[in-house]
């Protein structure tokens, strides 16, 4: 079985790597090497450094062009978080697997994991679709499953990129086999990009907080006007307080009231400086229990 294979991020390695297990990856598409740092040093994507590795054809193409994909006559082309939107003249050439990492329709979109973690939802998973011209909107191949619970991104991106590397072989293998089952438009729901400004927290939910740092690992992290959160708990999301009251401190972290619930401090940054222990922050702003830590 002949495949070319289009993805970018670490989501995608997983799935490309268990392709080149099984079948014979004629090509792979991925993002351009994109400028990373202080430095802007050009660096290329997960998949591409994978692709490098081992040999396999390599293209970084800003708009993808379909005389050349024919070339590779391939049986499929599989897609798992390619980043450009794949045309019609592209869609003719073979059968297009998405590997979408929401249980369609639902999430729709660039950012259907974080979406997941931020609207407390207790399952997501990985759905086979075979793609149209639409966004996320073609018939539905096969779909897996796995439980939220307290997950951060970071996590479910590892355990669905496990999901859809087996995923994708079971659809391969099995694709003639497969009714395509239509996605039920009016159950649908869009996930969009994810803006740095998303990362922002005001105290007023414990909960939202805690959705919010689990969601937006590792980018952009959740942040207050004073500081960048980089490491907390929940601690509970029932009781009232004072926005940015200090309610416990021990040798851990310190205990801050939301309008809604509280959250326990372990590390946090200023803008500009350098991560501290919380406990460290507030000795050296000489704050106690009572003070208001946002002040």
């Amino acid at each position: 079985m002949n495949v070319v294979f289009m993805g970018s991020p670490d989501y995608a390695v997983k799935i490309l790597d268990n392709l080149n297990k099984h079948f014979d990856v004629l090509a792979v598409y991925t993002q351009p090497d994109k400028p990373v740092g202080r430095k802007k040093i050009l660096t290329p994507t997960p998949v591409k450094k994978y692709a490098l590795k081992r040999n396999i054809p390599v293209f970084t193409p800003t708009k993808l062009n379909a005389h050349d994909l024919k070339i590779f006559k391939p049986d499929f082309i599989v897609v798992a978080a390619y980043g450009i939107i794949l045309k019609k003249d592209v869609l003719e050439i073979a059968p297009c697997i998405n590997l979408h990492a929401s249980l369609l329709p639902k999430y729709r979109g660039a950012s259907p994991i974080q979406s997941a973690v931020l609207n407390g939802d207790k399952y997501t998973g990985v759905t086979s679709m075979l793609m149209d011209k639409g966004l996320d909107t073609g018939n539905i191949l096969a779909w897996d499953y796995t439980e939220v619970k307290n997950k951060s991104s970071i996590d479910l991106f590892d355990e669905l990129a496990d999901i859809a590397a087996n995923q994708i072989i079971y659809t391969v293998k099995n694709f003639n086999n497969i009714k395509p089952l239509p996605q039920i438009d009016a159950l649908s729901s869009y996930s969009p990009k994810i803006k740095k400004e998303d990362g922002f927290v005001d105290f007023s939910s414990a909960l939202i907080i805690d959705r919010k740092y689990r969601a937006y690992q590792p980018w952009p992290g959740i942040f207050c006007e004073k500081f960048k959160i980089n490491e907390m708990k929940l601690i509970d999301i029932n009781s009232e307080n004072e926005k940015g009251k200090i309610i416990k401190i021990d040798n851990e972290g310190i205990v801050v009231g939301c309008e809604r619930g509280e959250i326990k401090l372990f590390k946090i940054q200023v803008s500009g400086k350098k991560e501290v222990k919380a406990v460290d922050y507030i000795n050296g702003k000489r704050l106690k229990v009572g003070d208001n830590i946002l002040r």
